[in-house]
């Protein structure tokens, strides 16, 4: 299964991959603002990957590697994880620092949400940040999710409590 878009493919991961996965998402900045685990080990990552094979199949998770169509880099992840009793998904994903600020998120972000309510037949697809990563909640707007509420405290990371801003859309609002 295959996504593409402008500049990139969206594609499941393979094993050659986990050696880069390392090195972008073990990046403390990448780390710092999402909830990815740190530090974050080659056997995290081959581990990770092990399981995808699995969850598509299923249909539970669609976890998929952003490939540059131009370079064959790999610059981060874009994943739907999918409650097929409540016939919704969750939006979530991470990109390497080197990748910040050039659009690659939002364009994969748009594909897969394309992908969840007209291939998937979602009803509902959501997201949640850290409220201090206001990259990753413009991610969302354009993707054409609202700001639905802020859960005060939610999560503790990295040794404090965080705000987490939730969005969403329902397929009929696109």
């Amino acid at each position: 299964m295959n996504l593409h878009t402008e500049r990139l493919c969206l594609r499941p991961y393979t094993n050659d991959l986990a050696e880069r996965v390392v090195e972008l998402a073990g990046d403390e900045a990448v780390a710092a603002t999402t909830f990815v685990p740190h530090p974050y080990t080659f056997e995290v990552a081959e581990d990770w990957i092990a399981l995808h094979k699995d969850w598509i199949e299923k249909g539970t998770a669609y976890p998929l590697a952003m490939i540059l169509k131009e370079s064959n880099e790999l610059v981060g992840t874009m994943t739907l994880r999918v409650d097929k009793k409540h016939h919704k998904g969750e939006l979530a994903y991470w990109v390497g620092k080197p990748y910040w600020n050039l659009g690659y998120a939002t364009e994969a972000a748009i594909r897969v949400v394309d992908f969840g309510f007209e291939e998937l037949e979602l009803n509902r697809i959501w997201s949640a940040a850290i409220t201090s990563n206001p990259g990753s909640t413009k991610v969302m707007q354009k993707a054409g999710l609202s700001y639905e509420g802020t859960l005060k405290q939610d999560v503790y990371h990295w040794g404090e409590y965080k705000d987490i801003d939730m969005y969403g859309r329902i397929k009929n609002d696109g």
